[in-house]
């Protein structure tokens, strides 16, 4: 087997900065990678957060409605309330069940296979 060796290439800041001022004349990204052969997509980007201006950055700007605001902020209330009362239920629930093993284990029962057995049984019984 052959080791590949794999070669770093290191730009210095006056290239990097001239890129840059290149991107921002005006020049498109794709070009000025092929021209000086500067590899990975991200890598003209990266120099234009650290030397260039931000304007040249793809951004997401919202643009909203104050209705929009409102209906936004009254949703994020609901779901806040929703999952406290999710949290509260499911810890009602899981005290249930941890009283029903405590009760099991007092009694000598298994209360949730009685209480399955005592419908069914009472159902008939009251049939009869």
């Amino acid at each position: 087997m052959t080791k590949r060796v794999g070669v770093t290439l290191r730009y210095s800041i006056g290239f990097k900065r001239q890129v840059v001022n290149e991107v921002e004349a005006g020049e498109s990204m794709s070009l000025l990678q092929k021209r000086y052969g500067i590899k990975g997509g991200a890598t003209i980007q990266r120099w234009l957060r650290k030397f260039g201006k931000d304007h040249l950055l793809n951004k997401v700007v919202r643009i909203e409605t104050m209705e929009e605001k409102d209906r936004l902020k009254q949703l994020e209330e609901e779901v806040k309330k929703l999952k406290l009362a999710l949290a509260d239920s499911l810890l009602a629930q899981r005290s249930l069940e941890t009283l029903i093993e405590e009760a099991n284990k007092a009694y000598k029962t298994n209360l949730k296979k009685s209480f399955g057995d005592s419908s069914s049984t009472g159902s008939e019984n009251s049939s009869a």
